[in-house]
């Protein structure tokens, strides 16, 4: 059945035109993830789909008595309310506001609240966010619709979210950046892409193998028409006679075949590895302790950051890991123990507020008052240039901060770090308010980042992609490392704990015992074989990566043998296939022992 229909929609907010004559539906058992750029127009289909924002053209056509309720990025409250008044409030008039008041206590409790008095006013963005979202799903709604659920909740939190959304009975529209949770909760993804909606019904796995069916058909499609339009271009250039019905009807073919415009390229943000050179004393930190008041965040915390690390800090909302990153960046001052900072390091912190960006200050101005060019590997680079690669062509560069969404502005301060070439790259929350090809092009930038990497994340794809090793903040100052990325972390956790659910170490750094989720102890002795989530990329491609490397050597074999009388030329020439023959013995090595792995974990 049909919920809501939106019909010859078109759009435009300032000089941009989001939507272009393009249609949308949600039926019964829609749960549906809404994808694109920041800045094109995702949140402003969810308020136009909950009737708080009209469309300039089009129809939007709602089933009787469909009950919607919605979540915005920055929710409002009546000032003086506490939190429990405020939800009570928002869910006047509905069915079960009888048994309302216990139901959100069970909930805020999930979502990390234990004092339901405390004024809406008083709250942090976050909490304000998880108040707003408690309020949603206490709602009898036909129609959810969620925009950036996942922000601000911890890996606990957003699993008992996913867990909610997958056993809801109704309809679900929501934006969010988080790949593994459009994975398991929706089975629709729609893709806002230069004004137009495609809808694919699966999830968000399922949507990356159709969308690159469809760019495949709209490429080959292009280049019919490109090789016809050559053929019909010859018969024009050998001189028409345009008195003949038939040839007159000939060229309006060739008219009509000439102006149609071919598929678009997906927009990228390229970024190449702007960094400094960083020595040999990178940032130690020794018997590092802080706390606030009676909480305890850290104790006698001793680490030395090594060149090229990628550390991920995990934790409960409130543990301590935006303070432990900003103890690193000199923001605050630990209560006893000592930071030391190499002469070489030059730190660039992406914090979660950001930083207070003087609206009214022109977007390409924001990026001049760092630099003015920024080197890279292709040479000297403006900052409009820079600018053009971050997705803010030369129309947007001249409008002012303000009227950029609230993803843009994330993207821009990014932007801004990286154009002071740091070596030490702090990121807290990253993930948050920037859209998927942004994170994409983020992470491979990462790869090849020449310095250390600190990431505070929630998001378990993102910790999983990028880092190497896990700092969980479990409790009473217990900081514990664990190695691999996010997946590796609950795997050892749970062999570690296994009764508690990983990202709920709280209050005893052991774990919170989980009543609703039980693993089964392993047999003493016994060992389960599996892949790493990077061992597992690695395999799933390392016979590719041996077989380019050996058609590599094989032309620079042939190019040995053309350049025998030329001697640098064929110095360089040697050089180069001592290098690749290193290099696919060691992927020949590396090829072995996971080959090896493969046939354990299949024989197990």
């Amino acid at each position: 059945m049909n919920l809501l229909t939106i019909e010859h929609l078109t759009k435009s907010y300032t000089e941009r035109l989001l939507f272009d004559d393009t249609s949308f539906s949600i039926n019964e058992g829609d749960k549906i993830g809404l994808i694109g750029i920041n800045g094109t127009g995702k949140s402003t289909l969810l308020r136009m789909v909950s009737g708080l924002e009209e469309p300039d053209q089009g129809t939007v056509v709602k089933g009787r008595n469909l009950d919607i309720r919605f979540l915005s990025q920055n929710p409002r409250f009546w000032e003086g309310d506490t939190i429990l008044e405020s939800i009570v409030r928002d869910n006047e008039g509905h069915d079960h506001v009888w048994d309302l008041e216990s139901q959100a206590k069970a909930m805020l409790t999930r979502l990390g609240f234990t004092d339901f008095d405390s004024r809406v006013e008083t709250l942090s963005g976050g909490q304000r966010k998880r108040v707003a979202l408690v309020s949603v799903l206490l709602g009898t709604a036909d129609l959810l619709v969620l925009d950036e659920p996942t922000n601000h909740l911890d890996s606990s939190m957003a699993d008992w979210l996913e867990d909610y959304l997958r056993r809801f009975k109704g309809a679900l529209l929501m934006v969010t950046h988080d790949r593994y949770f459009l994975d398991s909760v929706t089975n629709r993804i729609v893709e806002l892409d230069k004004g137009k909606l495609y809808s694919y019904q699966e999830n968000y796995e399922g949507y990356l193998k159709l969308k690159a069916e469809r760019m495949d058909m709209e490429a080959a499609t292009e280049r019919k028409r490109q090789s016809i339009l050559k053929v019909e271009l010859e018969w024009m250039q050998r001189g028409a006679r345009a008195r003949s019905t038939k040839q007159k009807a000939h060229i309006q073919r060739y008219e009509t075949l000439r102006d149609q415009k071919g598929p678009e390229a997906d927009q990228t943000v390229e970024l190449d590895s702007i960094a400094s050179r960083l020595g040999r004393t990178t940032v130690e930190l020794q018997e590092i302790t802080k706390a606030f008041g009676e909480k305890v965040l850290m104790k006698n915390f001793t680490y030395i950051f090594l060149k090229n690390d990628r550390i991920g800090i995990i934790g409960p909302n409130g543990s301590g890991k935006s303070t432990f990153m900003k103890i690193i960046a000199g923001w605050l001052t630990p209560d006893s123990g000592t930071v030391t900072i190499g002469q070489t390091v030059k730190m660039g912190y992406f914090s979660q507020e950001s930083e207070d960006m003087d609206e009214s200050v022109k977007v390409i101005d924001y990026i001049r008052n760092v630099a003015e060019f920024v080197k890279t590997k292709e040479g000297s680079v403006s900052a409009s240039q820079m600018l053009e690669r971050f997705l803010f062509p030369p129309s947007v560069q001249y409008t002012n901060v303000g009227k950029l969404s609230g993803g843009e502005k994330r993207r821009l301060y990014l932007l801004r770090i990286l154009m002071e070439a740091p070596n030490v790259l702090l990121l807290d929350e990253p993930t948050n308010d920037l859209d998927i090809q942004t994170l994409t092009i983020l992470e491979d930038y990462l790869d090849s980042f020449q310095g250390i990497v600190v990431a505070v994340s929630h998001d378990r794809y993102f910790l999983d992609r990028v880092v190497r090793r896990i700092f969980a903040f479990e409790g009473q100052g217990q900081v514990t490392q664990y190695e691999g990325g996010y997946t590796d972390y609950q795997a050892a956790f749970q062999e570690r704990y296994p009764q508690s659910i990983p990202g709920q170490a709280e209050g005893n750094g052991k774990g919170t015992q989980a009543t609703e989720k039980k693993s089964r102890e392993k047999p003493k002795g016994e060992r389960k074989f599996k892949f790493s989530f990077k061992e597992q990329r690695e395999w799933d491609t390392i016979e590719e990566d041996m077989a380019a490397l050996e058609e590599k050597i094989q032309a620079l074999d042939k190019q040995i043998l053309e350049a025998a009388r030329d001697f640098s030329r064929l110095n360089a020439l040697m050089e180069d296939k001592s290098e690749q023959e290193r290099l696919l013995e060691e992927k020949m090595e590396r090829w072995m022992y996971l080959n090896d792995l493969a046939e354990k974990i299949q024989n197990q």
